[in-house]
C-alpha cells in the first residue's frame, strides 16, 4: 500500500513524531482560543477615567464591539486553517502532491518550486474569502475600510508577481545550496541574511511604492518641528514623506526606513489629519527612541541568530541519511526525503516552538516600547504630548483598552495603552 493512502491511525501507531506534531498543533490552537475567550470576558463596559473626553460612551462601546467581532472572526479563521491543514495532511495530501510534482519530470529545484508554488497559490486562494470578509464586511462596518475592489484585486496580483520575481529565485537558491554545497545550512543562512538586508534597503525605494504613493512633505509647521526634533536628538534624518494610507484604511501609522546616515520617515496621511503637531512629534520621538536605544540593532542581531538556528535545524530535517528526517517525512506520508518538502514540514513542526519563542520576543519588545516612550518624553520635556497621541490613536483605531493579561503575555508586542500611559505619568524626566 502506498504511504499516502495510510490512515492516520496506522501512521500514528508507527510514528511518535506525527502524534507529537498533531498534539502540539492542537495545544497551540487551544492556547490561542483560551487567550481570546479570556480577553472577551475581560471587556469592561465602564470607560476608564483616563480616556474620558477622548472616547465617548458610544465610541467606547463600539471599540468593545469591534474587539468581539474581530476576535470571533479570528477563532473561525484559525479553526478552519487548522482543520484544513490536518485534513490535507492526514488524507495523504502532501504525499500525493509530491508524487504529482515528481511525475512532471523536472530536476529537484524546479520540482521543489512547483511543489511550493502549488501550496502557496492554494493557501492564497483559500485565504482570499477571509480577507474579503475582513476588509469589506468587518472593517467597512466600523468605518475603517477605504479599499476598493479594484485596489484589492491589484494588490493580490502585485503580491503574486513579487513572490514570483523575488520569492522564487530565493527559494531556488536555497534549494540549490542544500543540494550541492557542503555545510549547506551555514551557506543558506549567510545567503538568506544578505538577501534580507538587501531587500530591507531596497524596499522603501522599489517595493513599497508599488502599493502606495510617497510624497515629500510640504514645508510648514510640522516639517519644521520634525527637523528640529531630529537635530536635537542628533538623528540623521534625510527625507520626510507622506504616504497615502487613506487609500486602504482610515487607520493610521508612521515608520522609519533606511540604513546608516540615510534615515527616512513616512507618515500616513490619516495620522497627520487626526493629530496635533506636538502629538505627531511625540510619536516620531518614540520611533527615534528605538534607534537611539539600539533596539533595532538588537532585534536584527537576535533575528539573525534565530535564523541561523532555524537553518541548522532545517539541515537536520532534510538530511536524507538522518533518522529524524525519515521520521518527519513518514509523519507526513511522503516517501522520498527532499529539501523542498522538508522546508514545509519543518515550519509546521516549528510553529508551536515559534509560539513559545514569540512570548519571549514580545516581552522584550514591550520593554523596548517603555524605553522608547521614556526617550520621547525626555526629548520633548514632557510626557503629555505622547500621551495625547496614544489616546487619539486608541480612539481612532478602536483599541481594546482592557486586554486580558494572558493575551498580553502571549501576543502583545506593545504594552496595553493604559499601562503605557501610567508608566509615562510615573516617569521622572532627566534634568
Amino acid at each position: 500500500m502506498h504511504a499516502s493512502s495510510h490512515s492516520f491511525y496506522s501512521a500514528a501507531m508507527n510514528n511518535t513524531l506525527g502524534i507529537i506534531i498533531v498534539i502540539a498543533l492542537f495545544l497551540l490552537w487551544n492556547l490561542d482560543l483560551i487567550a481570546t475567550l479570556l480577553n472577551l470576558k475581560a471587556l469592561n463596559p465602564k470607560l476608564p477615567s483616563e480616556f474620558k473626553g477622548i472616547f465617548t460612551e458610544d465610541k467606547y462601546a463600539e471599540s468593545q464591539h469591534y474587539t468581539r467581532i474581530t476576535s470571533q472572526f479570528d477563532i473561525v479563521q484559525s479553526t478552519f486553517s487548522l482543520a484544513l491543514t490536518l485534513t490535507f495532511w492526514l488524507l495523504g495530501g502532501f504525499g500525493w502532491l509530491d508524487d504529482f510534482c515528481r511525475s512532471i519530470g523536472y530536476g529537484p529545484i524546479l520540482t521543489g518550486l512547483i511543489f511550493m508554488a502549488i501550496l502557496f497559490i492554494a493557501q492564497t486562494l483559500i485565504g482570499i474569502p477571509f480577507q474579503i470578509y475582513s476588509t469589506f464586511v468587518i472593517e467597512a462596518k466600523f468605518g475603517f475600510n477605504k479599499t476598493t475592489p479594484k485596489t484589492f484585486v491589484i494588490d493580490q496580483i502585485k503580491g503574486l508577481i513579487l513572490m514570483a520575481l523575488i520569492g522564487a529565485p530565493i527559494l531556488a537558491l536555497i534549494l540549490w545550496i542544500f543540494g550541492a554545497v557542503a555545510h549547506a545550512w551555514l551557506w543558506a543562512w549567510i545567503a538568506f541574511t544578505l538577501i534580507q538586508l538587501l531587500l530591507t534597503y531596497l524596499a522603501p525605494t522599489y517595493i513599497l511604492p508599488l502599493f502606495n504613493k510617497f510624497e515629500p512633505m510640504e514645508d510648514g509647521e510640522l516639517k519644521s518641528a520634525i527637523n528640529a526634533l531630529s537635530a536635537k536628538c542628533d538623528f540623521p534624518l534625510t527625507e520626510i514623506y507622506v504616504m497615502d494610507g487613506s487609500k486602504r484604511s482610515t487607520k493610521s501609522n508612521a515608520f522609519f526606513t533606511g540604513f546608516g546616515k540615510n534615515k527616512k520617515i513616512a507618515l500616513f496621511d490619516t495620522l497627520i489629519e487626526k493629530h496635533t503637531t506636538e502629538g505627531l512629534v511625540g510619536v516620531l520621538a518614540h520611533e527615534i527612541g528605538h534607534f537611539k536605544c539600539k533596539h533595532i540593532i538588537q532585534r536584527m542581531v537576535v533575528s539573525t541568530i534565530q535564523t541561523a538556528v532555524i537553518f541548522f535545524l532545517i539541515g537536520i530535517a532534510t538530511n536524507p541519511n538522518g533518522a529524524f528526517a525519515q521520521q518527519l517525512f513518514d509523519a507526513f506520508y511522503v516517501e522520498q526525503i527532499s529539501t523542498y518538502a522538508g522546508l514545509i514540514f519543518f515550519f509546521i513542526l516549528f510553529s508551536p516552538v515559534n509560539k513559545v519563542l514569540s512570548i519571549f520576543s514580545n516581552r522584550c519588545s514591550r520593554k523596548h516600547e517603555f524605553e522608547a516612550d521614556a526617550y520621547a518624553a525626555n526629548a520633548q520635556g514632557t510626557p503629555e504630548h505622547l500621551i495625547g497621541a496614544l489616546k487619539q490613536l486608541s480612539a481612532d483605531n478602536l483599541v481594546n483598552l482592557t486586554p486580558h493579561p494572558f493575551l498580553v503575555f502571549l501576543e502583545y508586542s506593545h504594552p496595553p495603552m493604559l499601562t503605557r500611559i501610567d508608566a509615562l505619568r510615573r516617569l521622572k524626566l532627566d534634568a
